[in-house]
């Protein structure tokens, strides 16, 4: 650190820039293929009728967070025509191209998706109601502060993506501790990997790993989140103590946190999360030396325009947004130590200085719902086929594919289902959906029993999964091993 300048965080800031960037090209892509069958204008759950009722009451709508649809009328073909204009937005940050100019230039780009996206995740309902949503939202909305290539970026905006990484991952690592006793005991990864949203190809090996290796698992896991992110901040030591260490120390600690960030990569499918988790930890390793790519030659040095490199109207705006978060973060911070700690919580409308964390408890079985179609009039004698989805588990012998960062985001309220305590309104409407053979509902879903033709009867079986033993896998080559527990809903069908 050098000041107001972070010096020797040039790499860091290029890892951020497009690093975020191309996560919102994910975000955005995800949301043109997914968002229309699941909450456009003949979704699930219509955004237009949410934005009708927002627009019934002003006390109402209050509870909306803000959204270009609320002042421009949602239609399929402007959500396609935002998402379009993120992804090329988010493209050129990513090639670099805003980067070339003044710093307001990449400023007014992150905005842009930031304000875009939140535009879609306010909308989004329960399909958009997950932790990495608003973690997206809040990295892009510091990234906007990140600068240009002219010039070192802030001390203040690397500081605020170190305090965002220690929210998450201290944020996480505390609602374990306080959460299910399986992470108190060390056994929680015992079952984890089996019963995951989504797992991954590599899934099922990491699950027969034996039992002392998942509880060093859980141990690392408590060092990586409650110990090792205090370190991010390090180089802030190195304006008062001189020589390397503190950098080294904090370049450690940011390499600690990006490998237990991959090994969750490679053993589930927890869409953007865990990469954006390892993107974010690069903002703490400084490489001295490394100095931004351009600088302006019509600017010396010594004018009294710039300070530690960088234009003096640009410094006030990075250091009115260092202000900004001292104000926002007091409530973050106390949560963090509250004895009723919230997860993946906001505390004001624009989602910024939010809290975070997953997975305060581990579920010990893994229960699917398995939705199947007939053709047969009678449904009680009828043979019944069932429908496959991309991610979630399904046939037995299919090996689970890797996914993330892209998210699907049908799959993952598939593996909600089980554990409330009512099917939800949005599994009704996809339901009517099946037995309307609606095309871009079929889309989602890696096999339609019925190739495009309308089902007489839909149901809802609940079954239980494991994942085979090796010797099992040996004599069925069959990874998932399962076994039907009950009906949850139906047979159904439509008046005809």
């Amino acid at each position: 650190m050098d000041g107001f300048a972070a010096v020797d965080f040039e790499f860091a800031r290029q890892v951020l820039q497009r690093g975020i960037a191309a996560l919102f090209v994910v975000a955005f892509v995800s949301t043109l293929n997914q968002f229309r069958p699941l909450l456009g204008e003949r979704g699930m759950l219509p955004a237009p009728e949410l934005l009708e009722w927002a627009r019934s009451s002003a006390r109402t709508g209050r509870l909306l967070r803000p959204t270009l649809f609320r002042y421009v009328r949602y239609t399929d073909r402007r959500l396609v025509a935002l998402c379009i204009a993120g992804i090329v937005i988010a493209a050129a940050l990513v090639c670099g191209i805003p980067q070339l100019g003044p710093p307001w230039v990449p400023m007014l780009c992150f905005l842009a998706l930031w304000l875009g996206y939140m535009s879609i995740t306010s909308v989004g309902q329960t399909f958009y109601g997950f932790g990495w949503e608003m973690l997206l939202l809040e990295a892009g909305f510091l990234a906007a502060f990140l600068g240009s290539d002219d010039q070192p970026p802030a001390t203040v905006v690397v500081v605020l993506f170190w305090w965002l990484v220690l929210r998450l991952e201290f944020g996480a690592g505390m609602i374990k501790i306080r959460g299910g006793r399986e992470w108190r005991d060390l056994t929680a990864l015992m079952y984890h990997h089996e019963t995951q949203p989504m797992p991954g190809p590599l899934s099922r090996q990491a699950h027969l790993l034996p039992g002392w290796f998942h509880k060093i698992e859980v141990v690392g896991n408590h060092f990586a989140q409650l110990v090792v992110p205090w370190f991010l901040f390090a180089p802030l030591l190195g304006l008062w103590i001189p020589g390397p260490v503190p950098a080294v120390v904090g370049a450690v600690a940011a390499a600690i946190v990006i490998a237990t960030q991959l090994w969750l990569v490679v053993t589930g499918n927890f869409a953007w999360l865990n990469w954006i988790t390892v993107v974010l930890a690069f903002s703490a390793i400084g490489i001295p030396g490394l100095q931004p790519a351009h600088r302006p030659d019509s600017e010396p040095a010594g004018a009294p325009w710039i300070i530690d490199g960088m234009p003096l109207p640009w410094l006030v705006v990075t250091c009115a947004v260092g202000v900004l978060y001292v104000v926002l973060s007091w409530a973050p911070l106390q949560n963090l130590f509250a004895r009723r700690q919230l997860m993946n919580a906001s505390f004001n409308r624009w989602q910024l200085a939010n809290a975070y964390g997953a997975f305060g408890t581990v579920t010990k079985v893994r229960i699917e719902i398995v939705v199947e179609g007939t053709m047969d009039a009678d449904p009680d004698a009828a043979t019944w086929h069932e429908y496959g989805f991309k991610g979630k588990p399904g046939d037995v012998h299919r090996m689970p594919r890797q996914y993330a960062p892209y998210h699907l985001r049908l799959d993952w309220l598939m593996w909600f289902l089980p554990l409330g305590r009512s099917l939800d309104e949005w599994f009704t409407a996809f339901l009517v959906k099946l037995l309307e053979a609606d095309a871009a509902t079929l889309r989602l879903l890696a096999h339609d029993p019925f190739h495009g033709e309308r089902p007489r009867w839909v149901r809802a079986v609940s079954y239980r999964y494991r994942f085979t033993t090796r010797a099992e896998f040996r004599a069925t080559r069959a990874r998932w091993a399962r076994d039907r527990r009950r009906p949850v809903l139906g047979p159904v069908a439509l008046h005809r």
